[in-house]
Formats: structure tokens, C-alpha cells, sequence
């Protein structure tokens, strides 16, 4: 019988790229920097540059903003809990797992992703991280999905965390992979799910030119790169829809400059490219 393929088989594409970007920002480690990666970079690259300079953002300088608010917020839940446990799904090359791994020995953090990708991230891994723990090798609408989460104590809370992944939904998908990682998370004392999230660009009349490099990218990989809210509420709503208690959308704007940005207008589009969601379900004892 053959083997259904996977419904997010096309995103591991662009894993390339974004692997080469961080490795060019100085954010990863060499051996998750691919020549496929290093290739595509080069493709987008004049367009990229075009936008950063004349509409003052891109596809790639939102892939630092994202990577920096999702590591901060991991971070600040280690220090709340010491021995966290962490599952990142459809991890393709990022460095987090093993950066976090070396500073944060106390912690589990497994990875996970579709075979062909979990093989090179293996590969790239062995030769940087002696203990390295095994990629799992999972897709992520199947029922093997649940099994990832047996893997951990339900003692101790756990964070699935994704980066670069929702985008690539229809909306009946996205909420298909929330609703799973709610209902797999319920054995445990916490369960929390942090992600990037790419609203509508409606604050920025320009910002269509910054997504022509995203577009190109979608085009090869035959992925479907989409949008789906357009205010914090919208995200909020989406997700205690399909399973979550608690749900918090922070933006770059507020984040890393909250003095200019009115308590008020929190819950209004500030402008930026990119959101981080920060989903919480905790047991009541």
C-alpha cells in the first residue's frame, strides 16, 4: 500500500532558506547551513535587500525578530520551571533545540520533523552534540503524532513550540493541528504551545512587495503560504476555539519598544510582519 503523503511534506523546502539566514545572522551553527539553503538565499536575496531598504523590513529580518521573541519566552518559562520539557515540531534546521540543550542542561528538549528533514537535522546534529537525543520522525496529521507526547512526564509541564510552520495551513488545517496538540497536552500538569504567526500586512501598504520573495519560495516548494487574522483577537478567539484556556499575541512593536505603544491600542495591528502566540492550558487542582 503506498504511504499517503504528508499535508506539510512541502514546507521542509523552505527550511533550506531559513536555516542559511540564521546561519548568516550569526544565530546558528554552520552544519545546519546547507548548500540547497545557501542557494535560495541567494535567489531572494536582491529582493530582500530592495525591501529592507526602501520599506524598512523582509521576509528574512522577520526571521530573527520571530526566532529572538520565541527564545526569550522559552527562556522565561525555564526560569519558572527548571526542568521543562520541550517538543518543537517540524523543527527543520533550527539551531534552538541544540543551542538550548548546551545552556539549559537540565531541561528535555526533543525535535521533530518528516523523515527526509529529521534525517539531515540527525546528520547535522551528530557532529556538533555528542548526546544528541534522536529526531522523531513524525507527521504532525496523523495519529503517530500523539505518540511524540508519551514520551514525556505529565508531571511536568510541557511546551510544544513551532517556528515558520502555521502559515502553511488553510484554516481547517491549522485548527486540526491546534485541537490535536490541546487534546494530546491534556494529560499534563501545563501544557503550552508557542508559535510565530504572520498576520494580514494591512498596516503596511508595501508590505505585499516584501512577501513577492515569500511568494517566489512558495511557487518552488508548492506550499501554500496564507494569512488568516488581522487582529490580536482574531488569534485569541481562533485558538480557545479549538482548545486553549489562555492565549496571549505579542508584538514586536509592544515587545521591544512598549513605551511608545499605548495600553489601549495592545489589541490593534501594530504594524509588524510577524506575531508570537503563547497558548496555556493548566489542570486545576
Amino acid at each position: 500500500m503506498t504511504q499517503p503523503l504528508s499535508k506539510h511534506r512541502h514546507i521542509s523546502f523552505t527550511a533550506h532558506n531559513t536555516g542559511y539566514i540564521w546561519y548568516q545572522m550569526g544565530i546558528s551553527h554552520q552544519v545546519f547551513a546547507t548548500k540547497k539553503g545557501k542557494s535560495l538565499a541567494a535567489l531572494v536575496h536582491p529582493l530582500e535587500s530592495w525591501a529592507e531598504k526602501y520599506v524598512g523590513g523582509s521576509m528574512r529580518s522577520t526571521l530573527k525578530q520571530r526566532h529572538t521573541l520565541l527564545d526569550d519566552q522559552l527562556k522565561t518559562l525555564i526560569e519558572q520551571h527548571p526542568q521543562l520539557q520541550v517538543l518543537e515540531i517540524a523543527s527543520g534546521l533550527s539551531p534552538r533545540g541544540w543551542w538550548f540543550r548546551q545552556h539549559y542542561p537540565e531541561i528535555t528538549y526533543r525535535e521533530l520533523d518528516l523523515p527526509d528533514m529529521a534525517q539531515t537535522k540527525q546528520a547535522a546534529l551528530q557532529q556538533i552534540e555528542a548526546n544528541a537525543p534522536d529526531m522523531l520522525s513524525v507527521d504532525l496529521f496523523t495519529a503517530e503524532f500523539n505518540q511524540a507526547f508519551d514520551l514525556f512526564d505529565p508531571s511536568l509541564p510541557l511546551v510544544v513550540i513551532s517556528e515558520g510552520l502555521i502559515n502553511y495551513f488553510d484554516k481547517p488545517l491549522l485548527a486540526q493541528l491546534i485541537q490535536s496538540i490541546a487534546e494530546y497536552g491534556q494529560p499534563f500538569k501545563e501544557l503550552h504551545y508557542l508559535t510565530d504567526l504572520y498576520p494580514e500586512p494591512v498596516k503596511n501598504k508595501l508590505a505585499n512587495i516584501i512577501w513577492s520573495s515569500s511568494k517566489l519560495l512558495k511557487w518552488m516548494s508548492r506550499s501554500a503560504f496564507s494569512f488568516h487574522f488581522t487582529t490580536p483577537a482574531d488569534v485569541e478567539t481562533f485558538f480557545m476555539e479549538n482548545g486553549f484556556d489562555q492565549v496571549k499575541v505579542t508584538q514586536p512593536k509592544d515587545y521591544f519598544d512598549s513605551d511608545t505603544v499605548q495600553q489601549q491600542n495592545k489589541q490593534e495591528h501594530l504594524g509588524d510582519l510577524v506575531w508570537t502566540i503563547h497558548a496555556i492550558n493548566k489542570k486545576h487542582s
